[in-house]
């Protein structure tokens, strides 16, 4: 009986670890070159933006290091376990667009931005467009540290 308890035991606890790994659009994902960094989860639409928490839950943001500004997920559509369609919009609604967040097979995010304005952030006090295909790669958060 103890041993059908422990394989039992054994099977569920890898079965959650394995459900664990497959939300691949649940985290902190940040891009050192550009110092920008996404938070998101894309299945429960839970995330609050800091210090801006007048814009409800959303599925997520990115932000950048050097500038306070926001750009808000409004929606994002998991087209496959490691794809989503994603909708963004500037913190003012002036601007939006949409992109693809891809992760690839060596652990790494792709966000490739399709049509709209251009994501763009604050540096040194100019304005700064980000690449249309920029790699992010999953870290934990620095909220949580």
């Amino acid at each position: 009986m103890k041993r059908i308890f422990s394989i039992w035991l054994c099977l569920t606890f890898s079965l959650i670890v394995f459900a664990q790994r497959d939300k691949n659009f649940q985290g902190y994902l940040y891009n050192q070159e550009y110092q920008v960094y996404i938070y998101m989860n894309f299945y429960d639409n839970n995330v609050l933006v800091k210090d801006q928490e007048v814009f409800g839950e959303l599925p997520g943001y990115l932000g950048a290091i050097r500038d306070t500004r926001k750009w808000l997920i409004i929606s994002a559509d998991l087209v496959s376990p490691n794809t989503a369609n994603l909708e963004i919009s500037n913190d003012y609604g002036s601007e939006d667009l949409t992109a693809t967040l891809s992760k690839s097979k060596d652990g790494n995010y792709i966000l490739t931005q399709k049509s709209g304005s251009n994501i763009k952030i604050v540096v040194n006090r100019k304005w700064v467009k980000l690449p249309k295909s920029l790699t992010f790669v999953l870290q934990e958060s620095p909220l949580t540290r």
